[in-house]
């Protein structure tokens, strides 16, 4: 145990002293203690074409345990809603109006209900919810991310509350890193930013006990992108 303190604390001691390469160029000089090899990338390349985008953003949720898929249109999308409703026996979705949001919801089974947000609702009927439905501000390549925030998800709460979340984005929305995403919320809002900004990578998760994973501790459980056109 105290073998493995020390190596932590030498390695920490090192990440406080050494710069970390910026966009994944190569440190300028090389660790010099020898518990650890050398600072070394950490985040994928991120290719130029949205094709490339987009296959590296099915890669890092394939890793992130979300579920992502590419429909192509949002009545295709409908149907994949429509078939985890019913496989999972869901019986009322939370969502809040959009241009995509509403293209999807147009398309669902007359089985599921809806529960609309956007004029108010009553938080125990929200967290009643099986999924809740949100749109997003971009998708991130390199990491996996989503990003939302109140102003394009509904709010605060509808990406937090149902078990299941369900993200709707266009291809147009897909970004190669987080530097982009945070160059698009500047030029998108300026100096007035939403009150709520938030990256999401994969379904909530915690392993502070024993090491063990556990998904679903502070959020839901699972996270769906559905990517169209």
């Amino acid at each position: 145990m105290n073998g493995d303190r020390a190596a932590l604390l030498a390695r920490v001691t090192e990440a406080l002293r050494v710069p970390a390469p910026l966009h994944h160029e190569k440190p300028s000089k090389p660790a010099t203690h020898s518990v650890t090899a050398p600072f070394r990338e950490w985040l994928p390349p991120v290719g130029a074409s949205p094709a490339e985008q987009v296959a590296l953003f099915a890669k890092q949720s394939e890793v992130l345990r979300t579920e992502f898929l590419e429909c192509p249109s949002p009545e295709a999308a409908a149907q994949h809603l429509g078939k985890l409703a019913q496989e999972h026996g869901w019986k009322r979705l939370a969502m809040h109006r959009g241009r995509l949001a509403d293209a999807v919801a147009a398309s669902l089974p007359g089985s599921l209900e809806l529960l609309r947000i956007d004029g108010g609702y009553e938080k125990n009927a929200l967290e009643a919810c099986d999924a809740g439905l949100t749109e997003c501000e971009s998708l991130v390549a390199q990491t996996g991310s989503v990003c939302v925030t109140a102003r394009s998800s509904g709010g605060r709460a509808l990406s937090v509350l149902p078990p299941h979340h369900i993200v709707i984005a266009s291809r147009g929305q897909m970004v190669p890193d987080l530097a982009a995403a945070y160059e698009h919320l500047a030029g998108k809002y300026g100096a007035t930013y939403p009150s709520f900004i938030s990256f999401i990578s994969g379904p909530s998760r915690t392993g502070d006990i024993e090491r063990i994973l556990v998904l679903g501790a502070h959020g839901p459980k699972k996270l769906t992108v559905l990517l169209v056109p």
